[in-house]
């Protein structure tokens, strides 16, 4: 389980679905005056070099944010839901050249205000010490916990604003991820029911992916988006990552609609066969 390094899969098609809806998340978080705290269960290291060290091994970016950066180069019109997500990416490489890119805590940081507040947990001791170096000089706004996110959010929930997002977006390498998931959200809901809850998961051909999102469905919220980018076929022999779901709990009205523009768009850009779709489904109040 603590094998897990993410600078491996940086910038990857299931960074492109994460971010890109975190993204929009936190920028109608920010439309309203009231403070937030945007708390992570799983940060990483928070911020990648793509040109350099674990990215180059297998450079899964480009397969994911690399055809969207040319695709906005080129000029072409991007929905609005990947082009804030671009926007963001591209505060990090302002001279025009894909190098560095976010992680789920940095592009928090920089889109939050300085009233807002970042709760980060990450358990891995290499992953925690280099999120540490990436945050360095940023004063009380951060709070970096070394240990597991998933038993650790229950020590802050409800946030002091009662406005949050928590991300929660484990490795599953241990395929005890895919039940912790479900009852940190269950956690999560009972401590603070009007949160709003991200969960990323891989698409994988293992049962625990399948019944995932079908668990979370059944737990009580007054609403939740569940979308899903396949990037191509599964793999002959049940190996690989081919696409990835998020699921929202709480969602703001705004997302679904920016979804239904962005999820076509990706297929387009990132699918590598005939395989390719997406999906979108939710109930909301």
């Amino acid at each position: 389980m603590l094998s897990y390094r993410h600078a491996f899969h940086a910038g990857n098609h299931a960074d492109v679905l994460k971010h890109a809806i975190v993204t929009h998340l936190l920028d109608y978080l920010t439309q309203k005056d009231k403070p937030f705290w945007y708390i992570d269960t799983h940060a990483g290291a928070g911020l990648y070099a793509l040109d350099e060290g674990y990215a180059t091994k297998k450079s899964e970016f480009e397969t994911g944010i690399a055809p969207l950066w040319r695709a906005a180069a080129e000029g072409r019109a991007l929905p609005p839901l990947l082009q804030e997500y671009l926007d963001q990416v591209r505060t990090l490489n302002p001279d025009g050249r894909l190098r560095h890119y976010p992680g789920s805590p940095w592009l928090a940081w920089q889109m939050l205000r300085d009233a807002d507040r970042l709760r980060l947990f990450e358990l891995h001791s290499t992953e925690i010490q280099v999120l540490r170096e990436n945050f360095r000089g940023a004063g009380r706004r951060v709070m970096l916990y070394d240990g597991d996110g998933f038993g650790g959010i229950k020590a802050i929930l409800p946030p002091p604003p009662r406005r949050a997002l928590v991300l929660i977006d484990p490795s599953y390498e241990d395929k005890q991820d895919y039940a912790r998931t479900v009852q940190c959200l269950r956690d999560g809901l009972q401590r603070f029911a009007t949160g709003t809850y991200a969960v990323w998961y891989p698409q994988v051909q293992r049962r625990e992916s399948v019944q995932l999102p079908v668990q979370m469905k059944a737990l009580p919220f007054k609403g939740w988006l569940h979308a899903t980018l396949t990037v191509k076929h599964p793999v002959p022999g049940g190996l690989g990552l081919h696409g990835s779901g998020m699921f929202v709990a709480n969602p703001p009205w705004t997302l679904r609609a920016a979804l239904e523009a962005a999820l076509p768009a990706l297929v387009e850009l990132l699918g590598q066969d005939a395989g390719a779709t997406f999906t979108l489904e939710g109930e909301q109040p």
